[in-house]
């Protein structure tokens, strides 16, 4: 306990137990050579204050909550990576926790983000959040929420996104002017702002520059059923000659039906996707991505969440922008 560890440093001293504080402090009261002293002993003897008492009387504890879906998602963990590189040369550190994509997993979360009196949160909600009013709790106590990727869908709330218009725009630019006239487009879960945005995106460049396309959609959760459509789909006489894939998952799930039917890439089908960067390297060819960066995303949003304990920042919505990564696959 610090009380036991302070009174130890003050019976060796010989001075009182609040003169050994304020000297670890470097409060101005107390003599340089009462403070070398201090502070030499407590070096020798390690001490190291109750961080938790500290929070408890200063309610603050330096410490950076994050919840995201999954952490076994290499977006997020790159996300994670910038935020925690940012957070430690600031001063802070970081508490990470998932939800799961479970609504009840995420509002425990946040009663066990408060109760380690974190100084901001950083989320990116579940597929299943609809009630706003626990993040509105935290604002009310003055913790500042950025959200992030999946972003919370009401006004007044600090919001990093990706510039997933742009991005879901890009790839069907692409598929256009590479001619393709058959698209199986796999988005995912149809109730995030997310798939909505880039969906709609999507269907109305082909509206506008090629509206005799045909295009499937289809909206496939995971890897698992994301080969099984791809699957269904190759499987057809009418067969697309384009996949597009939203995000990483998909493109595994894709390109695992792809290699199970033993077709190439891109003589019998073409790839695009929308990606973070790693997965679509790790094939050959690579896979031709619109980049949407986490680690970019993790920078972009812990300024902003820093401007919110500066207390200079209004809510707002700030974006990363995309661009085209050229691949072999289409």
């Amino acid at each position: 306990m610090q009380q036991s560890t302070l009174k130890k440093l003050s019976e060796v001293l010989g001075i009182s137990i609040s003169t050994v504080s304020r000297a670890l402090k470097d409060h101005p009261d107390i003599s340089d050579n009462t403070k070398k002293r201090v502070k030499e002993l407590a070096e020798a003897l390690e001490y190291e204050p109750n961080t938790y008492a500290v929070q408890l009387r200063t309610r603050q504890s330096n410490v950076l909550g994050i919840m995201v879906p999954t952490i076994d998602n290499f977006f997020y963990d790159s996300f994670i990576a910038a935020v925690e590189e940012e957070a430690r040369l600031h001063g802070y550190s970081v508490m990470i926790m998932q939800s799961r994509d479970k609504v009840q997993t995420e509002t425990s979360n946040l009663h066990l983000f408060r109760k380690n009196m974190i100084m901001g949160l950083f989320v990116s909600v579940s597929i299943e959040t609809e009630d706003m009013s626990p993040f509105r709790k935290l604002e009310e106590m003055k913790i500042p929420v950025v959200f992030f990727d999946r972003v919370a869908d009401v006004e007044g709330s600090h919001k990093v996104c990706l510039a997933d218009k742009e991005a879901a725009k890009i790839a069907a630019e692409t598929i256009i002017e590479r001619k393709k006239k058959n698209v199986l487009a796999l988005f995912g879960h149809p109730h995030l702002s997310i798939t909505k945005i880039r969906c709609t995106s999507f269907k109305e460049t082909f509206a506008r520059y090629a509206p005799e396309t045909k295009i499937t959609i289809d909206y496939p959760e995971g890897i698992a059923e994301s080969k099984r459509v791809a699957l269904d789909a190759l499987k057809d006489t009418d067969r697309p000659d384009v996949i597009f894939c939203m995000g990483d998952l998909i493109l595994i799930g894709v390109m695992s039906a792809i290699h199970k039917l033993k077709l190439r890439v891109p003589d019998d089908i073409s790839v695009i996707g929308i990606s973070n960067g790693l997965i679509p390297t790790m094939y050959d060819p690579k896979i031709t991505y619109v980049e949407t960066s986490g680690y970019k995303l993790g920078k972009l949003s812990f300024a902003q969440m820093l401007s919110c304990l500066r207390n200079e920042s209004t809510p707002e919505e700030v974006m990363v922008e995309s661009l085209l990564v050229e691949g072999g696959s289409i």
